[in-house]
């Protein structure tokens, strides 16, 4: 069933995206007087096709979900009649097809925007961001920070959920290493406490380090340590654990709870050790080993079993349209600026290229989302949107981003590039691409099997 969700959600979302970037490019051209001779979701083979309209232009559904285009009437790829060179592509002024070409990545971003503004409206539900238990002799200790203080905003920016909490931080990590958090006590004093996050990176945030490195945790009811997955291939796989396990005791150690489980596995890595489990009605003792990860911590590849969080513990936003609208856009540039900044640091060496996620993983986080809910879906897909609009404007040649450098570039000399260096500018786009591609799947797959 997951695996249907999985695949389900992926060409849901996929599908509606690239649709939506399509009809941007579709949508201005028609409105320019181009003609449109196809407009394809997907490559390869054709699933569905029909010809509309009084051009006849061919839609077509074909097999591989991965992208799609729109076909124009086009001097340079087939002879035109006299009577219809007006509406050829490459017969438009600069600004036209310039217009053509970027209203693709917009209709993206403007959907990012509606999405994003609806679910600020429906409401946004999430965990109250109080802190739940503070690591003794860490950062936040030694910064003020205590159990039981709300934090309600970051660097000024006024905050509820803890996810908001966490891309605040993450806004603002790229710039400043000393982050200031407003926080009320259990009295309701509200003081500033500033917080030294120089040793928290991308790849801790992208890998659930945060709190572990920040030095304090959420505030949530104590998790069962029952198992609720496990990795194929994990250490723990290897072991015998199975889902629906309940971790009984360590080493003759009794454990009640996954946090107790999860640090006992943390500080044993590479060390053998005697798991009792409660399987149904039996009792069992297995030998676990932990893999020792790059942080130096072990870890055996497991997750908890999802629980219920008490109403107490959550909070939901919600906002009235104008105010869900700005806060959709100022969400939609704070990712959009952190997307690039992210983006130059990985190509500087500054950040680690585990950060670059494939099909696989979009595919993934689709099925969980769709499975979590309305909401998480939505999300989403903004969010995916959003990063497929940014993508397609940078200036590599194939993307829409490097047809708009080569109109800047004609605008700037007087005369189109010459079709030589178009073909060579789109060679090494093309194996840029290939290259970040291979880079993707192979993060997805050693994501995999970690």
């Amino acid at each position: 069933m997951s695996l249907l969700y999985m695949i389900i959600a992926f060409l849901v979302a996929i599908g509606l995206l690239v649709a939506v970037h399509e009809f941007g490019h579709y949508w201005v051209a028609r409105r320019s007087g181009v003609k449109i001779l196809c407009f394809s979701i997907g490559f390869g083979q054709t699933l569905w096709s029909k010809r509309f309209g009084t051009d006849q232009t061919e839609f077509v559904i074909a097999a591989i979900p991965l992208g799609g285009y729109v076909k124009m009437l086009d001097e340079r790829e087939a002879p035109v009649a006299p009577e219809e060179q007006h509406r050829a592509f490459n017969r438009q002024s600069l600004g036209v097809r310039s217009a053509i070409v970027l209203a693709g990545p917009l209709f993206n971003l403007v959907l990012a925007v509606s999405i994003y503004t609806l679910v600020y409206m429906i409401g946004l539900t999430g965990t109250k961001a109080v802190i739940g238990e503070v690591t003794p002799g860490g950062l936040a200790e030694q910064a003020g920070f205590r159990s039981g203080y709300q934090v309600v905003a970051v660097d000024g920016r006024e905050v509820l959920r803890w996810e908001s909490v966490i891309q605040a931080t993450l806004s603002k990590l790229l710039d400043q290493e000393l982050i200031a958090y407003r926080v009320l006590d259990k009295t309701g004093t509200e003081s500033l406490l500033y917080l030294d996050m120089r040793h928290l990176t991308l790849d801790d945030i992208s890998e659930g380090q945060f709190f572990s490195v920040a030095g304090f945790w959420p505030r949530y009811p104590p998790l069962p340590a029952q198992l609720g997955e496990v990795v194929v291939g994990s250490p723990a796989a290897e072991a015998g654990l199975q889902v629906g396990d309940v971790i009984v005791a360590v080493n003759h150690e009794p454990i009640s709870t996954w946090k107790q489980w999860s640090g006992v596995i943390a500080a044993h890595p590479e060390s053998p050790m005697l798991v009792r489990i409660r399987r149904g009605e039996q009792l069992i003792t297995l030998t676990v080993t932990p893999a020792r990860t790059e942080s130096g911590e072990g870890r055996i590849g497991v997750r908890p079993q999802r629980a219920e969080i008490p109403a107490e513990y959550l909070i939901t936003e919600r906002h009235a349209p104008w105010t869900a609208l700005w806060l959709s856009l100022e969400k939609t540039v704070d990712l959009s600026v952190l997307t690039l900044r992210v983006m130059y640091k990985m190509l500087t060496l500054q950040l680690s290229t585990r950060n670059i996620s494939g099909p696989i993983t979009i595919a993934n986080y689709a099925g969980q989302s769709a499975q979590t809910g309305v909401i998480s879906f939505l999300m989403f897909l903004g969010l995916i949107s959003l990063s497929l609009g940014i993508i397609n404007l940078l200036p590599i040649p194939l993307l829409d981003g490097g047809h708009l450098l080569l109109y800047f570039i004609e605008w700037v000399k007087g005369s189109p590039v010459s079709e030589t260096a178009q073909v060579w500018l789109y060679k090494i786009g093309l194996t840029f691409i290939v290259l970040l591609m291979t880079l993707a799947i192979f993060n997805d797959i050693d994501r995999f099997f970690r």
